[in-house]
């Protein structure tokens, strides 16, 4: 399939383009360079030895979306990454979150619309749990409010595409939700590469191991869990990006329904202490951290159910915390070089 991925130069869109590649699929990448940079481009090129057609477009403006559809004939599917995504930061712009994550889903589903574009993968999270009662979290568990502005702007998202698709049979809708996504490419390549102080636990792991902190801070000690710390459903990206290609597979196929949705974990939860353990564990390298309060818009624990993910789209995660730690560092490493 001709697939266009919104926000296909960031973390998560970026190795999602590499899976996408391995599996047949041709690419089409927007993304408007806010938080990655335009060198993700030629790594593409170099783990992939082929080019991708590339708009540095911005999804708020839908008039831009539209000359790209024209100009891409025949695009089948769109998978959209494209968003803010710091649970912290949404609490201090909660304007720029609904701006970026809610008028720019609308503005990518009107372009859908009117160039009869009818699969559609969103980048959902677990975050519109809220702050779950039951563990771990199934598909059918309530949708909460959550306490961030990002949170509730991917509840929304899913309500629209709901909607959305209760209105139009034709239009095939995969949201998933994802977890704690962590590690990078096998290459080295490719990885998470936050602009400015890290906001995710692992970026802020290998930094402080390659000496860019000075100390990591760990967020809270006073949790009730086993060790005293937050606990999180960590992924390998690649088993996440893995994950986008079998859901457009499924897309294609659906029958009994227009929309659906899936849990993307491992469905085991690691604290936070935890990681960090495995961390200097498989790199042989000791960490400086403190522990400091708890973060505003954090839950205590939450880890998926993947049994759907399993038995419906036949995916499931492969990639151990180990490798996940290791592949972390390793792109560290390669920053660092550079």
């Amino acid at each position: 399939m001709k697939v266009l991925v919104t926000g296909g130069l960031g973390y998560i869109g970026s190795h999602t383009v590499v899976a996408l590649h391995e599996a047949g699929h041709e690419v089409v990448i927007i993304d408007n360079l806010d938080n990655t940079n335009i060198g993700v481009l030629d790594a593409l090129k170099r783990i992939c030895d082929r080019s991708f057609n590339f708009y540095e477009r911005d999804i708020r403006q839908q008039e831009s979306l539209e000359e790209v559809f024209s100009q891409e004939k025949n695009v089948e599917a769109v998978i959209h990454f494209a968003a803010r995504k710091s649970v912290n930061e949404s609490l201090k712009m909660p304007a720029a979150y609904f701006d970026h994550n809610i008028k720019g889903l609308i503005n990518v589903i009107a372009t859908c619309e009117k160039f009869a574009v009818h699969r559609f993968i969103f980048s959902s999270s677990c975050t519109v749990y809220g702050d779950p009662d039951v563990f771990p979290v199934t598909e059918l568990t309530p949708r909460k409010k959550s306490p961030t502005p990002y949170g509730n702007s991917k509840r929304i998202g899913e309500e629209i595409l709901e909607e959305y698709a209760s209105l139009k049979p034709e239009f095939r809708v995969i949201l998933l939700r994802y977890f704690n996504p962590v590690g990078a490419h096998e290459s080295a390549l490719i990885g998470e590469l936050p602009l400015g102080v890290p906001a995710n636990l692992m970026p802020f792991i290998t930094q402080t191991a390659a000496g860019i902190r000075e100390k990591l801070r760990v967020f809270g000690k006073d949790y009730e869990t086993r060790d005293g710390t937050a606990i999180r459903d960590f992924i390998h990206v690649m088993d996440l990006a893995e994950a986008h290609v079998v859901s457009l597979d499924y897309a294609n196929a659906m029958q009994q329904t227009n929309i659906d949705v899936f849990n993307i974990g491992t469905g085991t939860g690691n604290t936070v202490l935890e990681v960090i353990e495995a961390f200097e564990r498989v790199n042989n390298i000791k960490l400086n951290y403190a522990f400091v309060d708890r973060r505003d818009g954090d839950v205590e624990k939450i880890w998926a159910d993947t049994e759907k993910a399993d038995s419906v789209l036949g995916w499931r995660a492969k990639r151990s915390l180990d490798d996940m730690a290791l592949s972390a560092w390793q792109w560290q490493k390669n920053i660092d070089k550079k």
